[in-house]
């Protein structure tokens, strides 16, 4: 018998002909589910369908017994224990207690923008935009599972992020004031855009000396105390420079993590452990509060402003589109001057056009404007 409790929820789940039903039982016992798994077994094998059945009492099914059911078949497959984690803590803490009650099909539009309201008095529009993307995917498995209708979610309309980054001189400040591993892995984080779980899990075997680069193969998880494929699921190839390949082949070794904590018996360093650590750096040095993801903002930007593509800088960082790689593209306030200056004929009058048109302006224009300018 294939029969499950789920907080206090009694319900058959069990496969036939390659199908799964999953169905809550009519009485909230085990004894009452097994009944049930028995007698829908005894109608599939007359060849009688359950399905319009099964779909109506899914579709009834409370919200909040439906999301843990999604959570544990599809959450725990197909995402990494912080992306687990995250989840969880979006329907425990504010997607179960507004829709828990609600019958799967009896969401509606205005249950949604009621919740939006709620949520808006209380945390950011990103944040409440991050669990109305939970909530749509839950509905969305349930529309795929059970057809169950799906309102339109709208999003909030978000103000336009800004991306901090160090100076040239912030950066000396803060590698001249720590040393050690500490200021290793800062100077990797400076120098090659890595997140901070990539830096944590870099392995000695990821090093090529010879090509003097590394690929970024993993990234240390804090929940699963394991090595995980780093964001996106993609490996990614970061030349290093001289500073950098001279401070890891100094101390190269042929395998296990690079950076290691000491204090704990060279166990891989912890995220809490990091961004302690940054913060002590940056309160003794008397530096602004600085984040180890403004690093990675930090070198984004660097790229950018000295004229790297963005394509360059996508690969680099590792980003799965360019959109995302477009908040770096600023354009330095000297370049929106110079461009400006372009309009106004006495500059113009100097430049090269490039083309037959724009000489013949220049050379026609040229002397009335010199003689103005005289």
């Amino acid at each position: 018998m294939a029969v499950r409790k789920r907080g206090r929820t009694w319900f058959v789940d069990f496969w036939f002909n390659n199908k799964r039903y999953r169905l809550k039982g009519p009485e909230n016992t085990k004894a009452g589910a097994e009944a049930y798994e028995a007698s829908l077994r005894q109608k599939l094998a007359r060849g009688e369908s359950i399905d319009q059945v099964s779909n109506k009492e899914n579709n009834k099914q409370p919200f909040e017994q439906f999301a843990w059911e999604w959570y544990e078949s599809y959450v725990t497959t197909n995402n990494k224990a912080s992306e687990q984690y995250a989840k969880q803590k979006i329907l425990t803490r504010s997607l179960i207690p507004f829709f828990g009650q609600l019958p799967l099909d009896g969401i509606r539009g205005n249950h949604i923008e009621q919740f939006k309201a709620q949520e808006i008095r209380k945390v950011t529009n990103k944040t409440v935009n991050n669990r109305l993307t939970v909530l749509a995917k839950c509905l969305r498995c349930a529309h795929e599972w059970y057809g169950v209708e799906v309102p339109i979610i709208k999003k909030l309309k978000c103000s336009p992020t800004t991306t901090d980054y160090l100076t040239p001189t912030e950066c000396d400040t803060l590698l001249s004031g720590t040393d050690g591993q500490m200021r290793e892995m800062i100077l990797l984080a400076l120098h090659t855009g890595m997140r901070q779980g990539e830096i944590r899990g870099l392995q000695w075997s990821s090093i090529d000396w010879q090509e003097r680069s590394l690929t970024v193969r993993h990234s240390r998880c804090d929940r699963s105390k394991s090595l995980v494929t780093p964001k996106n699921n993609r490996d990614r190839l970061i030349p290093l420079d001289t500073d950098v390949y001279e401070l890891l082949f100094n101390r190269r070794k042929t395998s296990g993590y690079v950076f290691t904590n000491e204090e704990r018996n060279n166990e891989p360093f912890t995220s809490h452990r990091l961004i302690e650590e940054l913060d002590r750096i940056c309160k003794r040095i008397q530096l602004r509060k600085i984040t180890w993801h403004k690093l990675r903002h930090t070198v984004g930007t660097h790229l950018s402003l000295n004229g790297a593509p963005l394509t360059v800088v996508k690969d680099i960082l590792g980003h799965s589109s360019i959109t995302t790689t477009m908040r770096y593209s600023h354009v330095p306030p000297v370049a929106l001057r110079s461009a400006i200056e372009l309009l106004n004929p006495r500059n113009a009058a100097v430049a090269n056009f490039g083309h037959q048109l724009g000489t013949e302006w220049q050379q026609q224009t040229s002397p009335n404007i010199q003689n103005g300018l005289n």
